[in-house]
């Protein structure tokens, strides 16, 4: 009896630690997926990443420090990452509620999705305890992934970003 709970439990939990899905690889096109933005809007990912640079960062939970730390990190370098050519997508689990209060709070110039049924995190592979979203981010030209940080760069996102950038030429 107690093998069986035992069993029966480790069955239940194992999908709250575990992450089964796989992650991207380079060469991965941007998967053709929507949620809703901090305003309410549907936004698709493949269309809005269609042409050009797309840098989709994902975060555990909105407003709490190290995820602060990265989506900072990117406010402070959006106009560098724009004159570059790049648009910037952060996506968490956390509702439109939650993202709209992470944005003026933080005065953040880009867009945040909510992906609430973790349909984006899935396809991305970056599934985390309890259904959170690991940090990590990715960065597309003309809907191809072309460089992924699977950690995620906190307080220095940008940066990591940019100097990549450097070395590639403008979209």
């Amino acid at each position: 009896m107690i093998r069986w709970v035992a069993t029966a439990l480790a069955g239940l939990l194992l999908p709250c630690f575990a992450a089964t899905e796989t992650p991207m690889t380079i060469g991965s096109p941007l998967p053709s997926l929507s949620a809703k933005d901090q305003d309410g809007q549907i936004v698709n990912l493949s269309t809005f990443g269609k042409e050009g640079y797309l840098l989709v960062f994902f975060y555990p939970k909105a407003n709490t420090p190290g995820c602060t730390a990265q989506a900072c990190s990117l406010r402070d370098g959006y106009e560098d990452l724009q004159k570059r050519g790049v648009k910037v997508i952060g996506v968490s689990a956390d509702n439109a509620a939650s993202q709209k209060k992470f944005t003026t709070e933080h005065k953040l110039p880009y867009l945040l999705l909510a992906d609430t049924e973790n349909k984006i995190i899935e396809a991305f592979g970056v599934g985390g305890l309890f259904g959170f979203a690991k940090r990590s981010a990715f960065l597309f030209r003309d809907g191809k992934l072309i460089w992924q940080d699977p950690k995620g760069s906190t307080q220095d996102q940008a940066k990591v970003v940019l100097d990549l950038l450097a070395t590639l030429p403008a979209p």
